[in-house]
């Protein structure tokens, strides 16, 4: 083999969170339009802002999970990972909103903050957040990839490879 194991790079980790959560906005816009409207074609939206931004949600929630691990229960972690969702959220939105970019607006929810976060979904992005670090985050960081040199030579054995 190629030498040891070596952990994922962070721009693989980090597709595989913007892929993650790209898939998840998708779902989730599917089944909140089902459930509003009986919308059967089950047609999710999302933008192609939202790779980017979950991508980078992600780096950096795998990183404050490795700093909160030892000191903080799950439940605190969740809601560090809401926290930052929501200045996340916020500031992609105002970023996106100048450049008239920004995919959402939450302006008809009740308890919105310039239409750009909604303390409406404060429980989805808590769940969600936890559901990425413990099915996401955790098996991602146990992915290693074997190096990739060049295999030593393949040995014949009673005529086969």
């Amino acid at each position: 083999m190629g030498g040891c194991p070596k952990l994922l790079s962070p721009l693989t980790r980090w597709y595989i969170y913007a892929i993650h959560g790209y898939f998840c906005e998708v779902m989730f816009t599917a089944t909140w339009a089902f459930v509003e409207e009986r919308d059967w074609r089950f047609r999710g939206v999302t933008s192609i802002w939202a790779l980017f931004i979950y991508g980078m949600a992600g780096l950096v929630q795998e990183q404050l999970y490795l700093w909160l691990r030892g000191h903080c229960h799950l439940l605190g972690r969740g809601v560090c990972y809401t926290l930052w969702i929501y200045l996340w959220e916020f500031s992609t939105g105002y970023l996106l909103r100048h450049f008239d970019a920004c995919p959402w607006d939450y302006s008809h929810f009740h308890y919105h903050l310039m239409g750009l976060v909604t303390l409406e979904y404060a429980l989805f992005w808590f769940v969600g957040s936890l559901l990425l670090e413990t099915l996401v985050i955790r098996n991602t960081l146990r992915l290693r990839l074997e190096g990739l040199g060049p295999s030593p030579p393949r040995q014949l054995t009673h005529g086969h490879l």
